[in-house]
């Protein structure tokens, strides 16, 4: 008998705007390991991959917001070239302030040149498990979630919180669109996967079908 592979997150909620950002091991034990966004005043993340002794692989951008983007040049600096990887609609946002919204609070926030484009609907071996990415836009155009299906685990970014959705009044936001993706990319998932969304509790697909008043019908 198998064990079904079992990828562990830990969860850092970096910066005044608290953001999620996960760092994520195929097993307990490994040292291989891949980070899912990477926000303002990461230190404390950082600190945990070289205490761990943690070798990334890659960073994952589940959009390209401020505050999921702004410590990649520190992530970088520390940990090396770590590629990064971010959707096609959202390639320029990494070196645009007012795109990224970073321009909105005074302060000009950018990042390295993305080395891989997503396009949404491709599968991402990341230390050696399958990771689905599903496009989710609405939030932001290139809004992604990352489907870890043998362990029913979704990294979400911004779609879809803990009884509430991501804000849809930005640039390039459509509440329309958002709900639409929740619906048909992460409703659409069995009703025990644990959603890890990008600020807030973890939570359910069944729990946010069920309660969820954003998103009901």
């Amino acid at each position: 008998m198998t064990t079904p592979e079992q990828p562990v997150l830990a969860a850092f909620v970096l910066g005044d705007f608290m953001t999620n950002c996960y760092v994520v091991c195929p097993e307990a034990g490994s040292t291989a390991c891949w980070i899912a966004d990477c926000g303002y005043q990461p230190g404390e993340m950082l600190d945990f991959i070289e205490r761990e002794s943690l070798e990334p692989e890659v960073i994952v951008l589940t959009h390209g917001h401020a505050d999921h983007i702004a410590g990649l040049f520190e992530a970088r600096s520390r940990l090396g070239a770590v590629p990064v990887w971010i959707h096609r609609a959202e390639e320029s946002w990494l070196n645009d302030p007012v795109a990224n919204l970073s321009a909105l609070a005074g302060i000009s926030v950018t990042g390295p040149t993305p080395d891989r484009l997503l396009d949404g609907g491709e599968t991402l071996t990341l230390c050696g498990q399958a990771w689905r990415v599903a496009h989710t836009p609405g939030h932001s155009p290139g809004g992604v979630s990352l489907i870890h299906e043998p362990s029913r685990q979704a990294i979400v970014g911004d779609a879809l919180f803990a009884g509430s959705i991501g804000r849809t009044d930005f640039p390039g936001s459509d509440h329309d669109t958002l709900i639409n993706a929740i619906r048909s990319q992460l409703y659409t998932l069995p009703d025990d996967t644990r959603v890890f969304p990008g600020h807030g509790p973890s939570t359910t697909i069944g729990d946010e079908k069920r309660h969820n008043p954003f998103v009901q019908g």
